[in-house]
């Protein structure tokens, strides 16, 4: 049997406070995730400054229904994993 990959992707850094504690909260209610280390990725970078008109913000949260969520807080994250 084969496991699928994570459906959500969480840009991050390991030196972001947000991405630590968005982690966490991911991990805390055992969502799977995959978690992609700007630093050094050119490509992982492009794609957040695409989607943040042209800004490096993180963490920016992609969801399996396209729906994207930057620098969440806990609450929002709730929210968005509720729907």
């Amino acid at each position: 049997m084969t496991t699928a990959e994570p459906e959500i992707k969480l840009y991050g850094a390991e030196w972001c406070p947000d991405c630590h504690r968005s982690r966490n909260y991911l991990d805390s209610q055992s969502v799977a995730y995959e978690y992609i280390n700007v630093d050094g990725d050119d490509e992982a970078q492009s794609y957040v400054k695409q989607v943040n008109d042209n800004r490096l913000i993180i963490p920016t949260i992609v969801f399996p229904d396209g729906s994207v969520l930057v620098e969440p807080s806990n609450a929002e994250l709730a929210r968005k994993l509720r729907d």
